[in-house]
């Protein structure tokens, strides 16, 4: 059963998935069973291309305090956004993926991809969660302490539209787990280290196609 739910996930699926999975088909098993069982048949997920950070510790922005403080967990949506950026490999260079996520509903909210990690692309994207779900009430958005959440033009958005930065601790991902879930599961599921031949290609199917994934695995009925 365990080989079954790794083959079906595309051997992307590591031990808490297919432990879900398998407890969702009524098996009864621990989570460390399924880990044992899984290293001993050399099963184990595909990791993706993003570079690993540093998680421990790690010094509080100067700017904005860490507002979120890891509560991850909302009782509604457009309460609190995450936000963050990555890259995609392409021939022709590097394309940059910006996304705003909503952590009730763990949906993407807003989403843009330009050419450069500059401070207009995470802007576009939080113009598009706005412009999309034009929440009444104020909303924490949450980042990483990178030059483009630092910037004034960042912080008249924020507060031109009724948005709370908060912002992480320096080199400590664990402080925006949410956000690098979604790109864990992105590059797993949907790239699995591939390099597109153009950067048209790499937008072509990220997110232009059926639907972004959110970060429990399954595909986003309600991407933008």
């Amino acid at each position: 059963m365990i080989e079954v739910s790794w083959q079906e996930s595309g051997r992307v699926y590591g031990s808490p998935r297919i432990h879900r999975d398998l407890e969702e088909s009524g098996e009864r098993v621990g989570r460390k069973r399924v880990e044992r069982i899984m290293k001993k048949n050399k099963i184990h997920a595909i990791r993706g291309y993003r570079k690993p950070r540093s998680v421990a510790g790690g010094r509080p922005s100067g700017v904005v305090s860490n507002l979120l403080d890891r509560r991850f967990t909302v009782p509604s949506s457009d309460e609190a956004w995450v936000t963050d950026f990555s890259y995609i490999r392409t021939w022709e260079g590097w394309v940059y993926l910006a996304v705003v996520v909503d952590l009730y509903s763990r949906m993407v909210v807003g989403w843009s991809m330009k050419n450069s990690p500059t401070r207009e692309l995470v802007l576009a994207a939080l113009l598009a969660a706005v412009m999309r779900r034009q929440p009444g009430n104020r909303v924490l958005v949450h980042s990483d302490q990178g030059s483009q959440y630092d910037s004034d033009d960042w912080s008249r958005f924020c507060k031109a539209n009724n948005l709370e930065p908060s912002m992480s601790r320096r080199g400590n991902c664990w402080d925006n787990a949410v956000a690098e879930s979604f790109f864990s599961s992105l590059k797993k599921e949907r790239i699995r280290k591939h390099v597109y031949r153009t950067r048209e290609l790499a937008r072509a199917e990220h997110p232009g196609f059926s639907g972004l994934f959110n970060v429990t695995g399954k595909k986003a009925m309600n991407s933008p």
